[in-house]
């Protein structure tokens, strides 16, 4: 059975950092980009990054870019995304995803993916 899970999740202080993982299960990320999203309360889901099934290729959000760094171990079947100086409005629960095909650039929050994590719930407050 195809899975992600994600963890890494929990209260920081704004300014601090955390990282986070997504674990794949029944299934090999090799040939899977991942995309990070987040869902803050009352809001819809939004996209924050995205990295190719090389990890040649990454993309962000306006919001995140050169504060979160997307990475990935396919011997590990795992993807991290790193966040620092994390802010207030960075507070959500956080999804990874698998799609069989590329990010498409600045497209990856409107794509199909095939699998979704249960998310991690990331609360920055002080």
């Amino acid at each position: 059975q195809p899975q992600l899970v994600e963890s890494g999740g929990g209260l920081v202080q704004p300014g601090g950092s955390l990282r986070l993982s997504c674990a794949a299960s029944g299934f090999s990320l090799d040939y899977y980009a991942i995309g990070w999203f987040r869902q803050a309360p009352g809001k819809e889901r939004s996209g924050v990054s995205c990295i190719t099934n090389s990890g040649g290729s990454t993309v962000y959000s306006d919001s995140v870019k050169g504060r979160f760094t997307v990475s990935r171990d396919n011997a590990k079947n795992m993807v991290y995304l790193q966040m620092n100086s994390l802010k207030p409005e960075d507070t959500a629960v956080y999804y990874c995803a698998a799609r069989s095909g590329g990010c498409g650039g600045t497209n990856y929050p409107i794509l199909p993916y095939d699998y979704w994590g249960q998310g991690t719930q990331v609360t920055v407050s002080s």
